[in-house]
């Protein structure tokens, strides 16, 4: 086995920084051997069969054309709780684990609870879902929420969905197009307690600046947005918002930090109030959150 760990980072030295190719290790050799990181340090002079040699050989070579390991390996982990990806999904990323610690830790104990204890009928939509992360985390976290879905793409409504089930959450997942405002709104007779969405926030001027890892393999229609019209999935949320939230409720953005302000503004205009921009882990303004004013 020391053989192959030191092939793994032989082959992968050249594209990648040393701690990526230690996790490539730890994650490979549990896909390929179903050993843990501890069973690793223990067998290293373990002989791997010739299956597993090939299995493991392929899995380097995806890797040096610079395609994602969780779409290699067909999984990934989001706030401690398994997902299966493929391209149709992108892969999620720790601020948007953020997003979630954001809204578990914000509603907790308030008057519209999301303590575990007190939530039962609080209803939650997740707008543009891809692989479900945002919506099963909240759904395991508090069981008691009645969490609603949308996105756009079929494929990635079914990832959703398999997902869901994977992690024995009840979700109710629908194909709609939010920029198709008042048609999305249709679907729903009653309003939501809370709103949330990551959506499409990467100007296409960015992409000169991305690794070749998202840029050739993660689904476009999921991460870019016009560089004229940066605020495109951000204004028809807000619309949708303006006839489906409740009175007492909140709206969640993860956000391009480049268009913090614009985004507030266009929030002001539609009459929300007790906009807040708060920050990531990274000291990047990541996140808004926002009440409508009660008329």
């Amino acid at each position: 086995m020391q053989f192959l760990t030191n092939y793994i980072h032989e082959q992968l030295q050249p594209l990648y920084p040393p701690e990526d190719i230690r996790c490539f290790v730890r994650l490979i050799l549990t896909d390929v051997c179903g050993w843990s990181y501890h069973q690793q340090i223990r067998c290293k002079d373990t002989q791997i069969p010739e299956k597993e040699k090939k299995r493991l050989i392929a899995i380097v070579e995806r890797l040096k054309k610079m395609e994602p390991i969780q779409y290699i390996l067909g999984e990934t982990e989001f706030y401690s709780i398994p997902l299966k990806v493929n391209p149709s999904v992108l892969i999620p990323r720790p601020e948007t684990e953020e997003l979630v610690d954001l809204i578990l830790g914000e509603h907790k104990g308030t008057p519209l609870p999301f303590s575990s204890d007190d939530c039962k009928g609080t209803s939650v939509l997740d707008i543009g879902t891809g692989s479900g992360c945002i919506a099963i985390a909240l759904a395991k976290h508090r069981p008691h929420v009645v969490v609603t879905a949308i996105d756009i793409s079929e494929a990635a409504l079914q990832m959703a969905e398999e997902n869901a089930r994977m992690n024995k959450t009840a979700i109710r997942f629908l194909n709609a197009d939010i920029l198709n405002t008042n048609k999305t709104a249709a679907l729903f007779p009653e309003p939501f307690d809370l709103i949330v969405s990551n959506p499409p926030y990467v100007l296409e001027e960015e992409k000169t600046a991305m690794n070749a890892n998202v840029l050739n393999y993660e689904p476009h229609l999921a991460l870019f947005v016009p560089n004229d019209n940066p605020l495109l999935y951000y204004d028809a949320i807000a619309t949708f918002a303006c006839q489906k939230l409740s009175p007492e409720g909140t709206l969640y953005f993860e956000i391009n930090p480049r268009c913090d302000t614009a985004i507030t503004d266009m929030l002001h205009n539609k009459g929300f109030t007790c906009t807040k921009i708060i920050r990531d882990l990274s000291g990047k303004n990541r996140f808004i959150t926002a009440k409508l004013t009660i008329k």
